[in-house]
């Protein structure tokens, strides 16, 4: 069969960038073109216009088409915020019911949203029902996650080829000043990793970095540190290298800047490649990216609403592999049955009637995407370097805390300022919105979660 393709373009002239340039410095600043440039606070220039002139090569490897086009990537549903084990059990059948493909178990014990699991016939309650070799089940353990991974291997223990993710994560726990769980998690991992084939044992992960307030390339660079911690520890307990690396999933946020999830979810792969280059093995990135906390607003929550289906828009089409949104209403300690279904349909409706699936890469080739892909990867690889200069994941993380510093204090004093904004929250509030009753918890430490719309919040300074 033969495509004609039609001219849609051949009537018009063929553009002229320096009567472009003209025009638009009009607008710009002083009349200076050179202004409408824009740093990130990594600091990445974003340019007004792109083209061959400015863009990168193209992002290798780019993911490439989905199996089932209408689930391009796997529906993660949260379980969090219930009562008890039965409560949570509920929550769990509800999302597989309404089009969820996997679980996530909330069980870090210094998550003030977890769900109540605190052994081993707790986690046994909450996953009564699931067919573990269907619905895969992930954690989020923190520094329960050593015993929560010994208690879903017994929960499994009839589903060998079910596809866990044990999600162990032991930079995250030292990160938030937790005890050093690195040999304890690396003993667990060997111990379950012959009788399950298909799980996952580690996650590296870089959301420490983000709800901390930090850059895009720095937490690239976490993620990419960690993974590498995982994989000598791996190694060193006499896992072979590639398998070791195979065994990790990268941990990334999504938040409602679109075009940075996008490009950083294209970066990750790319690190990733180099990475496994570097080490002289072969494979792939499995990413998991999680809706970001810090973007979400307390007051005025359906805006959240927006913020989600942006940040869910970035991850998926960037290519990550399953997806986590919570609901709407977790900044205001809720998780209602309409929050939770919203959670679910903003990924399905992205899924299978925006049909995101239905094109590999949907982003690759743009110039601005490929440009900023390149620019966020040259980044994260330059601190990562300096993360291993110093000693690695571990050693480096007072140092990677104060850079984090820094760039949380520039981006509240953008806000603050007007350089950025938030609809709902800065701009366009909602006058009429009462504050939520209660008192919002309130981290401490070198990583401590921030939430941007806090600052300009009643009850929250």
């Amino acid at each position: 069969m033969t495509e004609t393709l039609t001219p849609l373009a051949d009537d018009f002239p063929a553009p002229d960038l320096e009567a472009w340039r003209k025009l638009a410095s009009k607008t710009a600043p002083d009349a200076r073109i050179e202004a409408l440039t824009k740093r990130t606070l990594d600091g990445i220039e974003v340019e007004p216009l792109y083209g061959p002139w400015n863009a990168a090569e193209p992002a290798a490897p780019r993911k490439g088409p989905a199996e089932d086009v209408t689930r391009p990537w796997g529906l993660r549903a949260p379980v969090l915020l219930a009562q008890s084990a039965a409560e949570a059990n509920a929550q769990a059948l509800e999302h597989l019911r309404g089009g969820a493909a996997s679980l996530l178990v909330c069980l870090d014990p210094n998550d003030p949203y977890a769900a109540p699991v605190r052994s081993a016939d707790d986690l046994a309650a909450v996953l009564d029902g699931v067919l573990l070799e269907l619905a895969p089940v992930a954690l989020d353990g923190g520094e329960a996650g050593v015993a929560a991974a010994n208690w879903l291997a017994v929960a499994a223990k009839g589903s060998p080829q079910a596809k866990l993710g044990f999600h162990l994560d032991p930079v995250t726990v030292a990160a938030r000043e937790g005890p050093d769980l690195l040999d304890a998690a690396v003993q667990t991992a060997t111990r379950h990793m012959a009788a399950y084939p298909l799980a996952q044992l580690f996650l590296a992960s870089g959301r420490f970095v983000h709800e901390a307030g930090g850059t895009e390339a720095q937490e690239l660079a976490a993620m990419l540190a960690s993974a590498v911690t995982y994989a000598r520890a791996l190694n060193g307990a006499g896992v072979g290298v590639e398998e070791a690396f195979g065994r990790i999933t990268l941990g990334l946020s999504a938040d409602n800047q679109t075009f940075m999830t996008l490009a950083k979810t294209r970066a990750a792969r790319m690190l990733w490649a180099r990475l496994l280059e570097a080490s002289g093995v072969a494979g792939v990135a499995r990413i998991e990216a999680r809706g970001s906390r810090r973007m979400l607003a307390r007051e005025d929550a359906w805006t959240n609403l927006l913020r989600q289906t942006a940040a869910c828009f970035g991850a998926g089409a960037g290519g990550a592999d399953a997806v986590v949104l919570e609901p709407f209403t977790l900044a205001r300690g809720e998780a209602t049955p309409l929050a939770m279904r919203q959670s679910r349909n903003v990924q399905l409706v992205l899924m299978e009637e925006a049909h995101l699936g239905r094109v590999a890469d949907p982003a690759g080739g743009a110039w601005f995407v490929e440009r900023l892909t390149a620019e966020l990867a040259r980044t994260a690889w330059g601190i990562f370097q300096d993360i291993e200069a110093r000693g690695g994941a571990m050693a480096g993380l007072d140092w990677l805390a104060e850079q984090v510093a820094e760039a949380r204090d520039r981006r509240a004093a953008d806000l603050s300022e007007g350089r950025a904004q938030m609809i709902g929250v800065t701009i366009h509030q909602h006058a009429e919105d009462a504050p939520p009753p209660g008192e919002e918890p309130v981290a401490r430490g070198r990583f401590a979660p921030v939430r941007l719309a806090a600052a300009f919040e009643g009850g929250t300074k």
